[in-house]
């Protein structure tokens, strides 16, 4: 059984994207779901294309939050465990997604935000 992946809350996320260290924040679903609808600062590298995360993020031990669509989504948890394959050792699956940002109250930027 692989262990299981760290985890965030939307309110905990929130508080480290406005911190002196905020982490490097992935949206990992295809570039037009990206484009529709992300949350503000996030960068798009669709789970197929995980190994591009190597150029963006140079050093593995950097933090490095991964999120989808919502809680039923599973290419985050695949893209998280891709990056933790690689040698990443800060990977956090922000499992509630968009869905749970924006229930959090928080705003989400995109064609269809």
């Amino acid at each position: 059984m692989p262990e299981s992946l760290k985890t965030v809350s939307a309110d905990d996320l929130e508080d480290t994207l406005e911190s002196e260290h905020p982490p490097v924040l992935i949206t990992t679903l295809p570039r037009e779901a990206h484009v529709a609808k992300h949350i503000p600062g996030s960068v798009n590298v669709p789970v197929d294309d995980i190994e591009q995360v190597e150029t963006l993020v140079p050093d593995r031990d950097a933090p490095v939050v991964v999120y989808c669509a919502n809680a039923e989504c599973d290419v985050s948890p695949k893209a998280a465990r891709a990056l933790e394959e690689k040698g990443y050792k800060n990977v956090i699956d922000f499992e509630d997604g968009h869905a749970g940002w924006r229930r959090a109250g928080y705003p989400l930027v995109g064609e269809k935000s």
